[in-house]
């Protein structure tokens, strides 16, 4: 089910073809105060998306929230640990019930 807060959980990709409209909506809901954001529905993701995830981490530091990312798929993991870029992504450590990276193992 969706969370009607969430305005990026309807995302089923984040590839080249959509990253600029991706990254305005998160950077709308973080300007309206969203803090989390559930990927469980990508299924498709390229290189763009790591650049939009690294634009919202700092839009939300920007302004002094932490931004949660919760159910990132397998592939999208990767790709973070491909760029060595997870502890710019991620510095907590994974939810009991999400599917976030821990930097410590990559």
């Amino acid at each position: 089910m969706l969370d009607p807060l969430d305005t990026v959980q309807s995302l089923t990709s984040l590839t080249v073809q959509n990253a600029k409209s991706a990254l305005e909506q998160g950077l709308s809901a973080i300007r309206s105060g969203q803090s989390a954001f559930d990927l469980q529905n990508l299924t498709a993701v390229d290189s763009a998306a790591v650049s939009v995830l690294l634009a919202w981490r700092r839009a939300a530091q920007d302004a002094g929230v932490t931004l949660k990312l919760k159910n990132l798929p397998s592939n999208l993991q990767s790709l973070a640990k491909l760029y060595g870029v997870c502890e710019l992504l991620f510095d907590a450590p994974p939810a009991s019930t999400g599917s976030v990276i821990d930097p410590v193992s990559h």
